[in-house]
């Protein structure tokens, strides 16, 4: 066991494009999307210890530890290991809840990451994978740690590399949930399946984004400011918006004019996670 106090990057993700091509009997809905990862990260400082308690600080109001998706994550990570180490971790929360980043998702992955190493599991990446994806769908392509197109639940991922634009990224003041939207009745759910080449040649779009903007207007009036600058769209279900520019001035410059009714700010997008430089350093300097 490495009882180095670490720290760890959770990065936010773009579904650069989100298309709705099936519901499943079990109400799971069959997905056609792109990931990218963006330089903006929530940051888990973690000391592993013998302990066999798990903590997390700060406590959330109304969440129970054993509810948070980083205790979920470490302890079905002890449980897959057969082990009973413990860990102190703290959660330096940058990524706004409810925002359609992955910020939980992304926590949960890092958590994996950075206990498999610690703790010396040895754990592959399928099996983190594997125990990732019943915490939720999308931690497995944070725990891959690349940008991908992604089927099925979100669960089938092929590795691609979408060009690494600038965002401007854009919080309305709402929080929405994404069961909310999945379970809604006019959310377009047949859309046609298409080649991944198709895809990435044609226009991108979101199933999800005329449903968001009929049920909140603050993120239909983001949506409208944002479009004026730059192709624009909605990630995942929202509420964050994004537009895409050539350049970081060009963001920025955007940035400068966003008005006082939203908050955002610039990140660039990237194709390998930040996740799995800081394992290969911290894995280089322990041999």
């Amino acid at each position: 066991m490495i009882t180095t106090t670490t720290h760890w990057p959770a990065p936010a993700k773009l579904n650069l494009f989100l298309y709705i091509t099936g519901r499943r009997d079990n109400g799971y809905h069959d997905l056609q999307t792109l990931f990218q990862f963006v330089d903006h990260c929530d940051s888990l400082t973690i000391t592993a210890n013998d302990s066999s308690s798990i903590t997390i600080t700060p406590a959330i109001d109304g969440v129970k530890t054993e509810d948070n998706l980083i205790y979920r994550a470490a302890d079905a990570l002890r449980k897959a290991a057969n082990i009973h180490a413990g860990a102190n971790i703290h959660l330096d929360k940058v990524l706004p809840m409810g925002g359609g980043l992955g910020g939980g998702s992304s926590d949960a992955a890092t958590t994996l990451i950075a206990l498999n190493y610690l703790w010396q599991t040895h754990l592959s990446t399928d099996q983190l994978a594997e125990i990732g994806v019943k915490l939720g769908a999308d931690v497995p392509v944070f725990v891959r740690g690349h940008s991908a197109f992604a089927e099925g639940i979100g669960e089938e991922l092929r590795m691609v590399t979408p060009i690494e634009k600038w965002y401007l990224i854009a919080k309305p003041d709402v929080s929405i949930a994404t069961a909310d939207i999945f379970h809604h009745p006019d959310l377009t759910r047949n859309t046609q399946k298409k080649t991944l080449s198709a895809l990435m040649a044609s226009p991108y779009g979101n199933d999800c984004e005329k449903i968001v903007r009929s049920l909140h207007p603050k993120v239909d009036k983001a949506l409208s400011w944002l479009i004026e600058y730059a192709p624009s769209r909605l990630t995942g279900t929202g509420a964050c918006v994004f537009a895409e520019f050539d350049t970081q001035h060009a963001a920025n410059a955007t940035l400068n004019q966003l008005p006082d009714w939203l908050q955002g700010f610039v990140a660039q997008g990237i194709n390998e996670s930040p996740l799995l430089h800081t394992l290969r350093t911290y894995t280089k300097e322990s041999q």
